[in-house]
C-alpha cells in the first residue's frame, strides 16, 4: 500500500534559498543529462502500467479481447465455409448447365439455318421463281433475295 504524506513547502528541509524557477530548470537539466538513468523502451513502460490497472479490470479486458478474437475466428470460418460451398456448387452444377444451354442454342441456330436453306431451295425450284426453266417464256415476277440480304 502507498503511504501519502503532505509536505509543507515553507518548512521543508528540501527547499533552498534560490528562486524555485531556477531550481526546477537546474534539476530538470541535471536529470536529462544524468547517464545513470537507464533507457526504457515502450514495452517496459507499458509493462509498468500493470501495477496501476486493478486485477479485476485487467481480467475483464483480457476476457473481452479473447471473446472478441474467438468470435472473429468463428465468423471467419463460417463465412469461408459458405463461400466454399457456393463456389463449389456453382462449378459442379452451374458450369455444366451453362455449357449444355449453349450447346442447345447452337443446335437450334443450326436447325434454323437448315430450314432457311431448304426454303430458299424450294423457292428457286418453284414454278413462279425468278429463274424459269429453259425454253419457257414467262416473265420474272419477283426476284429472289437470299437470306441475310
Amino acid at each position: 500500500m502507498v503511504k501519502v504524506e503532505i509536505v509543507d513547502e515553507h518548512n521543508s528541509p528540501y527547499t533552498s534559498s534560490a528562486p524555485s524557477r531556477t531550481n526546477s530548470t537546474d534539476s530538470l537539466s541535471s536529470v536529462a543529462s544524468d547517464p545513470s538513468v537507464p533507457d526504457e523502451s515502450v514495452y517496459d513502460r507499458l509493462f509498468a502500467l500493470v501495477d496501476i490497472v486493478p486485477p479485476t479490470t485487467r481480467q475483464s479486458i483480457v476476457t473481452s479481447l479473447s471473446n472478441t478474437t474467438a468470435f472473429i475466428k468463428k465468423t471467419g470460418k463460417v463465412v469461408g465455409n459458405v463461400v466454399w460451398i457456393v463456389t463449389t456448387s456453382a462449378l459442379l452444377v452451374g458450369l455444366p448447365l451453362a455449357l449444355s444451354l449453349e450447346d442447345e442454342a447452337k443446335i437450334v441456330q443450326q436447325e434454323q439455318e437448315m430450314l432457311a436453306q431448304q426454303q430458299g431451295a424450294q423457292q428457286m425450284l418453284s414454278p413462279g421463281s425468278a429463274y424459269p426453266p429453259t425454253g419457257s417464256s414467262q416473265p420474272a415476277q419477283k426476284a429472289v433475295v437470299p437470306p441475310g440480304f
